[in-house]
């Protein structure tokens, strides 16, 4: 374990924006979590648990201590004909364990190809794209309990998995730290999710049969031609959720707009696209200083250059407050505030 003062973490966000730490804790493996714990400075002074820093809004300053995730590693359990259950770190990188398991022929992650950020934070968000969830594939959660100091085995169920949702931003949010996720993967006979979006248009318009290195390079084109590269341009994907809404308040919308894109969920649900809803608004491109939404992918609020986090905030609520006004839809960020106020 390795502490800095007044650390700057611009290099641990994909915003990009300044934020100093008044400490700054890097964990380099499972164990480091029980000597942080019992740090006179750590756990005691803790504000802020970080890893690939890709779903985070950060202010510009946070006072106490900040933990960094950074131990990774997978590791096969156990393995039996038509499934294998493997352990992932929390801090290795979701896209490159995505890569791993389509060069095993592992399938069910395919589909998540090149989303950013660490493994641990896959379970948080329940991160999705393309028809496909975390959830779909998560088998259990190896979960530090900061209050009793013990390792615990969440499954998949007590997880309360729900859109971009979990029990680790609710009940257990902030009460712990995700050690690593288990995952349940195809071995064989695996159920291609081509679907949604334009994955079946670009399978067919070079094509590739359905496979899953073919599925992920397609969904890799999609999203590279989509959204911008955080090493080049601040952003942390998909700023705001897709609303979910009620049939008849779609019914309401239609009567107005008839072509507005919209994806039956269970029990009655409708999910609206959120990147659709804030085009309609005029904000798509749109930037004030270096705060804006992306001239490609309007769901994405973008840092041009030295946005505070609090800059950044300020824009995304106008386009909050204007897409209410609108619409009648209350836009809420899928990113999480870090010392900003809401």
């Amino acid at each position: 374990m390795r502490i800095t003062e007044n650390a700057n973490l611009k290099e641990y966000n994909s915003f990009g924006t300044s934020c100093i730490a008044q400490r700054l804790f890097h964990l380099k493996k499972e164990t480091d979590v029980h000597e942080y714990q019992k740090h006179p400075d750590g756990y005691p002074k803790h504000k802020l648990l970080i890893s690939g820093g890709s779903n985070i809004l950060l202010g510009s300053q946070i006072k106490g201590s900040v933990a960094k995730i950074e131990w990774d590693g997978i590791f096969i359990l156990e393995e039996y004909e038509n499934h294998v259950l493997i352990q992932v770190s929390a801090g290795h990188s979701w896209h490159d364990f995505v890569i791993w398991a389509i060069d095993h022929e592992f399938g069910g992650i395919e589909n998540l190809s090149l989303i950013p950020g660490h493994v641990g934070t896959a379970p948080i968000q329940n991160i999705g794209a393309y028809g496909v969830e975390a959830k779909d594939s998560i088998e259990s959660v190896r979960y530090f309990n900061w209050n009793t100091g013990e390792t615990e085995k969440i499954s998949n169920k007590d997880c309360k998995f729900g859109y971009r949702t979990s029990i680790f931003k609710t009940i257990r949010r902030n009460n712990g730290v995700i050690l690593s996720v288990n995952f349940q993967l195809t071995k064989n006979n695996h159920n291609y999710n081509t679907e949604y979006g334009a994955i079946r248009e670009e399978l067919k318009k070079y094509g590739l049969k359905k496979s899953l290195s073919n599925i992920s390079k397609v969904v890799i084109t999609i999203r590279n031609s989509k959204l911008p590269n955080p090493k080049l341009l601040g952003n942390a994907g998909s700023f705001f959720k897709n609303p979910v809404v009620g049939i008849d308040q779609l019914k309401i919308l239609q009567k107005e707009y008839p072509k507005i894109p919209f994806y039956k969920q269970s029990n009655n649900q409708i999910k609206l696209s959120g990147a659709w809803l804030i085009e309609k608004s005029g904000w798509k491109g749109k930037s004030h200083k270096d705060a804006g939404m992306h001239n490609k992918q309007a769901l994405v609020l973008v840092n041009h250059g030295n946005s505070t986090g609090e800059e950044l905030w300020e824009f995304a609520k106008r386009v909050k407050r204007n897409v209410q006004k609108k619409f009648q839809i209350k836009l809420e960020p899928e990113v999480n505030l870090i010392e900003i106020e809401a």
